[in-house]
């Protein structure tokens, strides 16, 4: 079943661009990570710093390996780093509605 991910972020203030960049050096590789059908990534008009990727993957258990794929990468650690505040993340089921 598809799956619909909600990554919201606050990078530090003022590192809106820096944070943006950074999802701009690692969303190629997971674009092209098996199961992932696309990644879109959204800044908020009226606060730079807060940035929204919204991701679909075609299961649960695809994702869930690019994750752990992810952590063994230090990507997740470089990201925490970076953030004002602990991530949000939202797992969505895509329904037939």
């Amino acid at each position: 079943m598809a799956v619909r991910v909600i990554l919201e972020v606050k990078a530090k203030p003022g590192t809106g661009d820096e944070l943006v960049a950074f999802f701009g050096s690692i969303l190629a590789e997971t674009r092209a990570y098996e199961g992932c059908t696309s990644v879109d990534t959204l800044r908020n008009r009226d606060d730079s710093d807060n940035v929204l990727l919204v991701e679909e993957w075609e299961s649960h258990e695809q994702y869930d390996n690019y994750l752990a794929w992810q952590r063994d990468r230090g990507t997740s650690d470089r990201l925490k780093a970076a953030l004002a505040e602990p991530p949000v993340i939202r797992h969505y089921d895509v329904t037939d509605a």
